[in-house]
């Protein structure tokens, strides 16, 4: 009796261990299986990241061929693609009816050839580039000319004229002909020599660029201003020029409520050099802008301050002006100024227009206000809408202003950023008819 229950013991205890071994390995496979399914999982999340960055890629890559790469009259050679646009002009408004080129509204308006432009857009593998030079009425000048490598779907650099990254966008807030006013401060779609570095992280977009100059003047009848953007110019020859700008720029994307918001700042600094018995200056702007899209609205928002330091010796005899220039034509400017501007605009398919493809309807508000008490702040504001049709790109705009040098005519021409002594508000009425080949 005692034996059979020893073998009694003997095999429950048997049983025992060879259940423990075989949840044991039953554990151990469980484990091994789940570290394969986590491994499985990471391998196909890097693929699809991969997948997602090689597609944006090919689209960061097409868009740099040129702003319309889709226009069929573009002429294609290997990796280079050349193409341009002409563009004619009609205004009519508030306008002396002295000169050749009056656009009084007594005399019925203004029509004449505005812009003739070349464009020569390169991208070959991670190379790319783009060269721009247009033709004016009695001047020209280099718009664009930079070589560049993207890095990646995410990374890029250009090296060369470049545009300056400092607001919302390119053109700041603006969908208009006329811009707003931070364009004629240098502070929109401005052009200058330098190297860019452009970085996505996640929800981030980040730009970091270094200048050594301004873009430079070409041919025309001024000393120092034709040019495409505003630069503080040295027209009198003693005066500053721009040396040593820094930019960074930073914009936060985000979605709330179906409203997807891109959310940023941008600084920038840089030095005067002085070419005159006056010291050397610098200059310096921060700003705060948002850019929010809900359906087809687009919202676009910008505060910028901004300061010149310049001496009361410059040629201007004051350091609270300063001497921009552009489009062959210098003038005058705040030294210092706080600049708020606001765009609103909707994109609108015309699907049931054989003639039309989409219409961009707008209105913007856009004003200098100046810190020195004795000016005039100046002040633009445009009712208008942008309409596009295969290679045909309108602009129809009614702009008002009490200080914009393209609006009006009267006295104070040429001052009208600066102390805007008449504050007048006068009107234009603007089409702008172009074809982009």
């Amino acid at each position: 009796m005692l034996r059979q229950t020893r073998y009694v013991f003997i095999a429950l205890g048997m049983l025992l261990w060879f259940s423990e071994a075989a949840s044991e390995e039953s554990s151990v496979d469980l484990e091994q299986l789940h570290n394969k399914i986590q491994q499985l999982e990471a391998e196909l999340k890097q693929a699809r990241q991969a997948l997602a960055e090689a597609e944006e890629l090919a689209v960061q890559q097409e868009q740099a061929l040129a702003e319309f790469n889709d226009r069929d009259a573009d002429i294609q050679f290997g990796p280079l693609r050349v193409g341009g646009a002409m563009r004619a002009n009609f205004a009519i408004g508030d306008y002396p009816e002295t000169g050749a080129a009056s656009r009084a509204v007594e005399d019925g308006g203004n029509f004449a050839l505005d812009t003739f432009r070349v464009n020569f857009d390169y991208a070959d593998g991670p190379y790319i580039g783009k060269v721009e030079y247009r033709w004016y009425n009695g001047y020209n000048f280099l718009h664009t000319g930079w070589l560049g490598y993207q890095f990646d779907a995410k990374r890029q650099l250009q090296l060369g004229v470049n545009r300056v990254p400092f607001g919302p966008g390119p053109y700041g807030v603006s969908q208009s002909w006329f811009f707003d006013q931070h364009y004629y401060l240098g502070l929109a779609d401005d052009m200058d020599l330098g190297v860019k570095y452009h970085h996505e992280n996640g929800d981030w977009k980040w730009d970091i660029a270094y200048y050594l100059a301004d873009e430079g003047t070409y041919t025309g009848a001024s000393k120092d201003s034709a040019r495409y953007s505003y630069d503080v110019v040295n027209e009198s020859g003693d005066g500053y020029e721009e040396r040593n700008q820094f930019n960074v720029r930073g914009i936060y994307q985000f979605e709330f409520h179906n409203i997807l918001t891109d959310l940023g700042m941008s600084m920038q600094y840089g030095e005067l050099a002085s070419r005159g018995r006056q010291s050397d200056g610098e200059h310096y702007a921060a700003s705060v802008h948002m850019v929010n899209k809900w359906t087809n609205f687009t919202l676009a928002s910008q505060l910028t301050y901004y300061r010149f330091d310049v001496s009361a010796s410059q040629p201007l005899g004051t350091d609270k002006l300063v001497q921009m220039g552009a489009y062959d034509f210098p003038s005058t400017a705040a030294a210092e100024a706080w600049l708020p501007a606001i765009s609103l605009s909707y994109y609108y398919e015309t699907p049931q227009l054989p003639w039309l493809d989409y219409v961009i309807p707008y209105i913007e508000y856009s004003v200098l206000m100046k810190t020195e008490s004795s000016f005039n702040d100046s002040a633009l504001a445009t009712l208008g809408a942008a309409w596009g049709s295969g290679n045909w790109f309108i602009y129809t705009d009614l702009s008002t202003s009490n200080g914009n040098e393209f609006i009006g005519g009267d006295e104070a021409f040429g001052d009208r950023l600066g102390s805007n002594q008449d504050d007048d508000w006068q009107t234009r009425f603007n089409i702008n008819f172009g074809y982009y080949f």
